[in-house]
């Protein structure tokens, strides 16, 4: 079974990710040459998205043979595992965790056993989170935020990214002990404001982490803001040098900003429940649908590609969600 990450193996030095990442279809690669997304938009590499989804079983469903998100919550618990269709990209479901607890409960060595384990039985595992401390300010704080009631962690966004760089090199050290093959674990930047987010570079560096030779670098803490000028501004000050992934990125700030290597996103599902089923459909909404994940699939691969004819930026008006 193979992955996105086929002919990587994990470097002996615990903490630095392997120079021969670069050069794996990112378009970060050793010697790489900047280039002006302005002016070459065109040229850059298709977006590689991955679905979010609820239902875990649509990684083997023949029927669902693209790119899914799936998190760690929903598919740890099931014991029969089977052979994915395509590639797939692990969620840690770390912002779950934070939420209702404050901390996460389950330990990096526990994790990556986990991690091994789908790696082995469902294959074609592109990447996996880690299990970053998210930066939002109700994640810190508590309190109830967009309905939602949020534990809260107590702790300052610095002390958030320096556990969240420390969680990715304990997981990449743990992973050679465990596992062979390729180390699935994507560093991930936190962070709140423009400067925080280049302090967290700056922290990954200091460890000894060569950001610009990893084929993609997470963007966490944006999915609720993805689409605002500051975010924005972010994603074109890390690229091209960094290749990231926009974690929970809706289609809106996946236009907004025409940086991102790879994003995901399960706003689709949220989306649905509150519009009526398809026609025909005889359950009470279609957020857990594959029909609707297809439809909204091609709705979405059509804007970015109306993107990349350079017309990205008179799409923003454009809602996804109208038929």
């Amino acid at each position: 079974m193979t992955s996105a990450r086929s002919g990587l193996r994990q470097d002996p030095d615990l903490f630095t990710p392997p120079a021969a990442w670069a050069g794996t279809g990112s378009r970060v690669t050793a010697g790489h040459t900047p280039f002006s997304p302005a002016a070459d938009i065109t040229a850059k590499e298709p977006l590689c998205f991955y679905l979010g989804t609820h239902r875990p079983h649509w990684l083997w469903d023949p029927a669902a043979g693209f790119k899914l998100c799936v998190s760690y919550n929903t598919l740890a618990p099931r014991l029969k595992l089977h052979e994915a269709t395509a590639g797939w990209l692990l969620d840690s479901g770390a912002y779950t965790w934070l939420q209702q607890n404050g901390y996460c409960p389950v330990g990096p060595i526990r994790y990556v056993q986990d991690v091994d384990r789908f790696d082995r039985e469902i294959g074609h595992l592109d990447w996996a989170a880690p299990q970053d401390w998210m930066c939002e300010p109700w994640i810190i704080r508590g309190g109830v935020h967009d309905g939602q009631f949020y534990k809260g962690t107590g702790l300052s966004v610095s002390e958030h990214q320096r556990l969240t760089v420390g969680n990715y090199l304990e997981l990449c050290r743990w992973w050679r002990e465990f596992s062979d093959a390729e180390c699935p674990f994507m560093p991930t930047l936190q962070g709140w404001t423009i400067p925080e987010y280049l302090h967290c570079v700056t922290l990954y560096e200091d460890a000894g982490v060569d950001l610009p030779a990893c084929p993609v670098v997470g963007l966490g803490s944006v999915c609720r803001r993805q689409g605002t000028a500051e975010i924005t501004a972010l994603a074109e000050m890390l690229t091209p040098r960094l290749a990231l992934h926009g974690f929970g990125v809706k289609t809106r700030g996946l236009l907004a900003a025409d940086r991102y290597t790879s994003a995901d996103s399960a706003a689709w599902s949220k989306e649905a429940t509150h519009q009526p089923p398809l026609p025909g459909h005889q359950h009470k909404h279609c957020g857990n649908c594959l029909a609707k994940a297809c439809q909204y699939l091609i709705r979405l691969q059509a804007k970015l590609d109306r993107a990349r004819t350079g017309c990205w930026r008179e799409s923003l008006d454009l809602g996804w969600e109208t038929p």
